[in-house]
């Protein structure tokens, strides 16, 4: 008999895990699809083989990382099942995934997909209803195994082919956790990361700001380029002007992070005599330069930098070096009194 080869969906969280061993101990070689976006599990992608060798020695599961982001973010313009309660589209994020692992079958040989879904245990996406509409609008209807909840469901072509034995199955529901513990235990998983919402389209303020990207925030908004909205997640976060974004880090990590991300027309701001934030203004070049506001805007931007930086006894005013790319000026700028910026905060 050849081998069975099944694609899973992989969050990284105990269902999945659970999922995945679920198949994978009926001889079913298992291929775990970690997917990602700029809104989930994007750093992944810098540590791809740590990542995989990580959870093959700790769960003796075989991962790959695949970058969904084009599609994701296009994706969020229009939903055809609308968004949770901020700015989730969880249903369609499910069926985005479940498409692409469809289309990836016959690459590996898979006769069949699952995921660690649960019934009942997510009120948006997880009804018995919205189930059927993700199998059916990603194409999966039949091919599609939820292995925690399966004997809840109707059987699969899997089972039905005897691809899986259904009654090594479960029937678990619910928001509750005891069963998938218990699983858990007799697998010998004692190191799995406790629930927790990884998406940072369900944080209120980080989706509320790319909620705001999105209908237009700034007038290069409609790019929707990757980087610009890995940006959004950063530091404390400013509209200057029509299209002027600054971006200040809050802390040497956040800092760090604004200079990796750089592009090629973005200026940095930081001050020359005492520690405080790097500050970034977003496509300055092209948008900025030599323009008649040019100037206005980077003195709030300066200004910015100073009322965040570090404090000194007696001194109110800072040097601040502005490093346009091709070339760098110094001048000194009093900070910004918090009325001033109060309508600037994204």
């Amino acid at each position: 008999m050849s081998e069975r080869a099944a694609l899973g969906l992989f969050s990284g969280g105990l269902d999945s895990i659970l999922a995945c061993r679920t198949v994978a101990d009926q001889g079913v070689r298992v291929v775990a699809l970690k997917f990602v976006t700029p809104f989930f599990d994007h750093h992944l992608l810098a540590k791809n083989e740590e990542y995989a060798d990580a959870m093959r020695r700790q769960y003796g599961l075989e991962v790959e990382v695949i970058d969904i982001s084009e599609g994701y973010l296009r994706l969020l313009d229009n939903p055809a099942h609308g968004f949770g309660k901020h700015f989730n589209p969880c249903i369609d994020c499910k069926i985005l995934m479940l498409t692409r692992a469809r289309e990836l079958m016959p690459a590996y040989g898979a006769s069949f997909l699952f995921t660690g879904e649960v019934l009942g245990q997510r009120p948006m996406s997880q009804r018995r209803d919205t189930l059927r509409v993700i199998e059916r609008d990603s194409g999966c209807t039949g091919l599609l195994l939820r292995p925690l909840c399966a004997k809840l469901m109707p059987p699969t072509q899997a089972e039905l082919a005897g691809l899986v034995d259904r009654e090594r199955l479960h029937g678990f529901s619910g928001r509750g956790r005891k069963e998938q513990k218990r699983l858990a235990d007799r697998l010998g998983i004692a190191d799995y990361p406790a629930p927790a919402g990884g998406c940072l389209l369900t944080d209120p303020n980080l989706a509320g700001r790319i909620k705001h990207f999105y209908q237009g925030l700034f007038s290069f908004g409609r790019q929707r380029a990757v980087d610009d909205i890995r940006l959004l997640t950063i530091g404390r976060q400013f509209k200057l002007d029509d299209d002027a974004w600054f971006i200040l880090g809050r802390d040497e990590r956040e800092n760090d992070r604004l200079l990796a991300m750089r592009g090629p027309d973005d200026w940095l701001l930081c001050m020359t005599s005492r520690p405080g934030p790097l500050g970034l203004l977003r496509h300055a070049q092209a948008k900025l330069a030599g323009a008649g506001r040019e100037k206005t805007v980077i003195r709030r931007a300066a200004g910015l930098v100073v009322r965040f930086g570090k404090k000194e006894e007696g001194a109110t005013a800072a040097e601040v070096r502005i490093d346009q790319g091709s070339a760098e000026v110094q001048a000194h700028f009093a900070p910004l009194a918090d009325h001033e910026f109060a309508d600037w905060r994204i």
